[in-house]
């Protein structure tokens, strides 16, 4: 896209642009802040101020007490030549400096050196001034000197620079990026909304205006495509419940009429059941589009997970189970007043299947155990059972597709996973997480994890509501202490 192309082209040229302001900065700052240290290092001692100095108050004679009291503050010697090279007079001269000079000496020195002395000169009318400095006071190039005081400072005042040029640059690249992310974020999120399958709509202008446009374009699409998906299946499943209601209807009653043979009867019952699998697939198909698409409305209230599962598990038990199937419950004390706002019905819905499909993959019989725990940030309830467990090749597959079909015999008993699926779909109409794991030595888990904030105390309708459900008949199912505040833990195995 050309807008998205010319955005970061912007940010780079910018960026380039600024680094290049950086370099010119640094060499217009060296060259001043330098040769500043370097010129005043020394002050009013300074080669040129010195020289400046002695120039005036010299004579072919003599110097000026002044002038020599303030070289020899300075730690500085001096040496007055004629033309021929031969000493006027010197000041503290040291015992290894001739006094006498050539022409040709004269002209080495004057630019460097004399005996490891920095020398600096002066050109007078009867002569030639010579300023001699301590070996350690300065360096001499051939068109230049410096202190070496300063170059010894020169690594701390270059490092400086360098800290003071990765601030820059990391502040810049800071502010950039901060910019970056504050205009693209809105679209980031964006795709990841419409990865998730809900419809966005972004108002934005300027260079990624042209990717917000294709994004809401693209949300466009598959809202449209979702809402008629989802409309199908509805409409599909309503046309269905009618004609399949008759079905039922018309072979309960040959399934039950005297007048039929035994092998009509049997078969009538068989298009029975059959019938009610497929009208539970109809369900199940559009509860499905309806949480997938949140066509589903959702009846949340403040609901006690404790009483939800003892509810359920003696619901189940009064239905009469086979007596392969043992169902417990076990809920730890922390958990005991645990109250979740949710859609207590898809909460039964998504436990009920979790323990059908325990006992449905475990037809010889298994224990299945119903156990809700707190955390200080979570609510789990999982379905525990001691059955065959699931493969790795099956956690895998189910992983990256929590549904499937599959016939178990001629006869069409179509189990059709949507299950699974729904609970899933639940557990993320609740803001929360769906995982299954094999547990040791056998059998399977099923957990769901809600996010959750523990509440001090129950009300009063709590402690009467938990005496109420005491006593459920046969099964491995606690209705808990009297008092909920010295609850145990209910095991139902």
């Amino acid at each position: 896209m050309k807008s998205f192309g010319s955005y970061i082209s912007k940010y780079l040229v910018s960026f380039v642009a600024f680094i290049l302001i950086l370099l010119f900065l640094n060499a217009v700052v060296f060259g001043l802040t330098f040769q500043k240290i370097v010129t005043e290092d020394y002050g009013d001692s300074s080669p040129q101020a010195m020289l400046e100095m002695t120039a005036t108050a010299a004579t072919p004679e003599q110097l000026s007490d002044e002038a020599v009291q303030m070289l020899r503050q300075n730690h500085i010697w001096a040496i007055y030549l004629n033309t021929d090279g031969q000493c006027y007079w010197s000041v503290d001269l040291p015992d290894n400096v001739p006094k006498n000079y050539t022409i040709q000496d004269v002209a080495l020195f004057s630019k460097g050196y004399i005996e490891d002395y920095p020398v600096f000169i002066w050109n007078t009318d009867d002569g030639l001034l010579v300023l001699g400095y301590p070996t350690d006071s300065y360096t001499k190039l051939t068109s230049n000197y410096y202190s070496i005081a300063a170059l010894q400072r020169l690594p701390i005042f270059v490092l400086g620079m360098l800290g003071l040029d990765l601030l820059c640059l990391f502040s810049a690249y800071y502010f950039s990026k901060r910019r970056i992310i504050h205009n693209t974020e809105p679209i980031v999120s964006a795709v990841e909304t419409l990865a998730d399958g809900k419809p966005v709509s972004l108002h934005i202008s300027g260079e990624l205006s042209e990717i917000a446009s294709s994004v809401n374009k693209a949300s466009s699409i598959l809202n449209r495509q979702n809402e008629a998906r989802a409309n199908w299946i509805s409409g599909v499943s309503h046309d269905i419940r009618t004609p399949l209601s008759m079905i039922m209807g018309y072979a309960g009653r040959i399934a039950e009429s005297k007048a039929a043979s035994k092998s009509i009867r049997e078969q009538a019952e068989i298009v029975r059941k059959q019938s009610v699998k497929i009208k539970e697939l109809v369900q199940d198909l559009n509860l499905v589009s309806q949480l997938e698409y949140e066509m589903q409305p959702l009846h949340k209230e403040m609901v006690r997970l404790s009483k939800l599962l003892r509810s359920y598990v003696a619901d189940l038990l009064n239905t009469g189970i086979s007596d392969s199937y043992n169902i417990g419950i076990k809920i730890t004390p922390d958990a005991e007043n645990a109250v979740l706002e949710c859609d207590a019905r898809l909460i039964s819905r998504a436990v009920n299947n979790l323990v059908q499909n325990s006992m449905k993959h475990n037809p010889q019989g298994c224990e299945v155990c119903l156990s809700l725990t707190a955390s200080q940030n979570h609510l789990i309830l999982a379905v525990t059972d001691n059955g065959t467990g699931l493969s790795a090749e099956k956690l895998q597959e189910l992983e990256e597709k929590p549904h499937y079909m599959e016939s178990t015999d001629e006869r069409l008993d179509l189990r059709h996973g949507l299950g699974l699926l729904i609970v899933q779909q639940v557990a993320i109409a609740h803001n929360g997480n769906f995982k299954l794991t094999n547990v040791f030595p056998k059998g399977c888990e099923a957990t769901l994890i809600f996010p959750y904030v523990p509440q001090r105390r129950p009300t009063q309708d709590y402690r009467q509501d938990h005496r109420s459900h005491a006593g459920y008949g046969r099964g491995y199912v606690d209705a808990g202490p009297a008092d909920p505040f010295q609850a145990e833990t209910y095991d139902g195995f």
